[in-house]
């Protein structure tokens, strides 16, 4: 008799651990999973709605959407997620008669319909099937960081910049691949908008980095047992558009005190003649300015 109240007890305390696994995945949902294993290489996107009318399974994303019609990529993206979110909700929720799924995103505000599948039979969902947005993303022996090495190392000429001087959003300037495009807008960010430090941590977390932010500006990004010290320095409108020799030093030391693997320092702002030293100094730092960080997105996308 003792045995089977053992097995009792023992199934109890299982289906409390799955039931507390299932919550955990639909609390990732709600906020927006990242990816924890390099085997896991994705970013879900935050849902902010979900709700089923006349069979219809609507879920909503917190993506801004681009202008127009989104490109097949994201579509295609939200899709596949929008499936995944119904698997998801189907542990806790009566969803046998959904025969579509729609994923929405929002423009200016407002919620817009992107994509929609539909299901053959009621309730009977296709195999998951995330896409591959960067090639290799997963492949734990493969580091990605190696190839931010091939970024210019000898300056381009003498700096020329007004300390008046405006700087337009970085993303404006970024030429994107549709997948990268697709993986931060999954994220919430929008690429024609986003800062220097929004696309360098949004792409480094589609190639598998697990990044937490330790303080304000500065973060560890992890992967495959290395790690990254990364600091973002904003440019302040009316500020000087160099990176400054306090922003470096700063930079430097907290690197070295951190014992991180890798240093990277993302900034909008500008390259001087300094940092170029720095880095002969100690190939361990990398300075990702605004006029490395399209090589930075192509060196990590493209490899």
């Amino acid at each position: 008799m003792g045995w089977v109240i053992a097995l009792i007890v023992a199934a109890a305390i299982l289906a409390g651990i799955g039931l507390a696994l299932r919550r955990n995945r639909l609390a990732g949902r709600k906020s927006g999973r990242v990816a924890t294993t390099v085997e896991d290489a994705f970013v879900s996107p935050a849902v902010a709605e979900f709700n089923v009318i006349d069979g219809v399974a609507h879920v909503r994303f917190e993506i801004p959407l681009p202008p127009g019609d989104p490109d097949p990529v994201l579509a295609d993206l939200m899709g596949k997620e929008a499936v995944e979110v119904v698997r998801e909700k189907r542990h806790s929720l009566p969803l046998d008669d959904v025969t579509r799924v729609v994923a929405h995103g929002r423009r200016r505000g407002e919620w817009a319909e992107v994509t929609a599948i539909s299901l053959r039979t009621p309730g009977e969902l296709p195999a998951p099937m995330r896409p591959e947005l960067i090639p290799r993303a997963g492949v734990a022996a493969y580091d990605p960081l190696d190839r931010i090495a091939d970024l210019p190392s000898s300056p381009p000429g003498l700096s020329q910049h007004r300390s008046d001087e405006r700087l337009a959003p970085i993303g404006a300037e970024l030429t994107l691949p549709a997948a990268i495009e697709a993986g931060l807008r999954a994220q919430g960010i929008d690429p024609a908008r986003g800062t220097a430090g929004d696309v360098v941590l949004g792409l480094m977390r589609m190639i598998g980095f697990v990044v937490i932010e330790t303080s304000e500006k500065t973060s560890t990004a992890t992967r495959a047992g290395r790690s990254a010290f990364v600091r973002v320095v904003d440019h302040e409108p009316g500020t000087h558009p160099e990176l400054s020799e306090p922003d470096i030093d700063r930079f430097v030391v907290d690197f070295v005190t951190s014992r991180a693997d890798r240093g990277l320092l993302v900034s909008e702002k500008y390259c001087p003649f300094e940092v170029y030293d720095r880095e002969r100094r100690d190939p361990r730092m990398r300075f990702v300015t605004r006029e490395r960080i399209q090589g930075f997105v192509d060196a990590l996308a493209l490899s």
